[in-house]
């Protein structure tokens, strides 16, 4: 009896090198796992969401090529032909008729205009489709801020399913051998059908909790596999890393950090300049417009060889003053107004909104510090109690049933563990995201 009862504390004992009171030993994991960095880098330079929006850039860089191309001269060929008739003629007595013009008439010439002046418009037009690229080149950063942010749940989430999986597995191993243990005392009639049934249902809960464990997994690393734009079946593994932190900041200065640095600002505040343009483009639609022209080329009709191509040419100076517009322009303005005020509005609302987010995830954070803590301290707790609970087992005061309910404890403290830990990562990042830290 005592030999086997060694024999089953050596089973036992495995599970208890698997965890301290500090962390949780970290699997081996192959040398091609997935760092968070890795994945990261490669989903903001590689997701069909970033490259839609540096194409967007091109289209702004378009818009303002084509704006400034409005101070450049327009030049053009043309060319015609036309048979007119009747003509006007005129009979002279012994002379003969004459007409004044030809019936074959040809003409070509290139054409040249040029805007003089229309008083800023161009300009104005030129500094809102600049202001439209900032725009758009901030949007580029809050998509791949959005997408680091998802790649990093992602990626704690398969952290802890895996080590999570794998400490079922050794739930499941210690239960197996505890089965075979208990069915031997059974065969010497020193253990009952009760133990073994007890057994056989801790097994099959652990199991279940695998299988959707396993599930979870499963369709992780699936959301994992479309971030990356690998085949939806493609095997992944991540390193088991936590080791991040986040400087000691008293909380007005993460909220000063925030409303300087965050996407949201920094948007409301280029839509807001943006607003302002347009407006002045507005109220400049109205301006004159002084342009010059010139065009020259070959033509016949020129009396009196009207038949007889000749060089001609023409130029002068345009003047363009709008008079009345319907109150098109009047209603505009009124449109472009508002619209700077509705920006007023939406940035005061993001304003508030990163206040309550930089204090929501500050105390998160610290409850999650707390819970690590008090984790650690369970797990520690577990670990002694199993210690306690193997002394009263030599000496024969409680089942090896107890026993087991010992070596259960010390995993699923271990579980807590990780996943306070995890929590607390992940809660490091949000605060890092709140505060308008890059996080890629």
């Amino acid at each position: 009896m005592f030999h086997k009862t060694k024999k089953y504390l050596l089973l036992l004992l495995p599970l208890l090198g698997l965890f301290s009171t500090t962390q949780l030993r970290g699997e081996q994991l192959a040398k091609d796992s997935l760092s968070l960095n890795s994945i990261i880098s490669e989903v903001v330079q590689n997701h069909p969401l970033v490259k839609k929006a540096m194409e967007n850039l091109n289209v702004s860089d378009a818009k303002i090529g084509a704006a400034k191309a409005e101070n450049l001269p327009n030049a053009d060929l043309t060319s015609s032909y036309s048979r007119i008739g009747p003509i006007s003629e005129i009979d002279i007595a012994g002379m003969g008729k004459f007409a004044f013009m030809p019936k074959d008439n040809y003409s070509a010439g290139v054409n040249i205009s040029q805007t003089i002046s229309d008083f800023g418009k161009t300009e104005k037009t030129i500094s809102l489709e600049k202001q439209g690229k900032e725009l758009t080149r901030q949007s580029l950063e809050q998509v791949k801020q959005k997408l680091s942010e998802a790649a990093i749940q992602n990626y704690f989430s398969l952290v802890f399913l895996q080590e999570a999986v794998k400490i079922k597995d050794e739930q499941l191993n210690t239960l197996n051998e505890h089965l075979r243990f208990v069915q031997k005392k059974q065969a010497t009639g020193s253990a009952t059908q009760y133990e073994i049934l007890t057994t056989q249902v801790r097994i099959s809960a652990i199991e279940n909790q695998k299988t959707d464990l396993t599930t979870m997994q499963q369709v992780q690393i699936s959301h994992l596999n479309s971030l990356l734009g690998k085949p939806e079946q493609t095997s992944q593994r991540v390193k088991n890393d936590l080791n991040f932190s986040l400087p000691f900041l008293q909380s007005d200065t993460l909220i000063a950090s925030a409303l300087q640095n965050r996407d949201e600002m920094k948007l409301a505040r280029q839509k807001a300049r943006l607003a302002e343009l347009k407006l002045s483009m507005t109220n400049s639609a109205n301006n004159p417009v002084v342009n010059a022209f010139a065009s020259a080329g070959v033509r016949n009709g020129y009396i009196p060889y009207m038949y007889d191509p000749r060089a001609n040419f023409v130029a002068g100076l345009g003047l363009k003053v709008p008079l009345f517009d319907g109150k098109r322009n009047k209603y505009k303005i009124v449109e472009a107004k508002s619209s700077i005020l509705v920006n007023d509005q939406e940035t005061e609302i993001s304003r508030r909104t990163i206040i309550d987010e930089v204090i929501e995830s500050e105390t998160n954070l610290k409850a999650a510090q707390k819970k690590v803590e008090q984790s650690q301290l369970q797990l520690k707790q577990a670990i002694q109690a199993y210690d306690m609970a193997k002394a009263r087992f030599d000496a024969g005061v409680i089942t090896n049933l107890e026993l087991l309910d010992g070596s259960t404890s010390v995993s699923e403290s271990s579980l807590m563990l990780l996943k306070s830990r995890i929590d607390y990562t992940i809660n490091i990042f949000k605060l890092k995201s709140a505060i308008g830290e890059r996080l890629y």
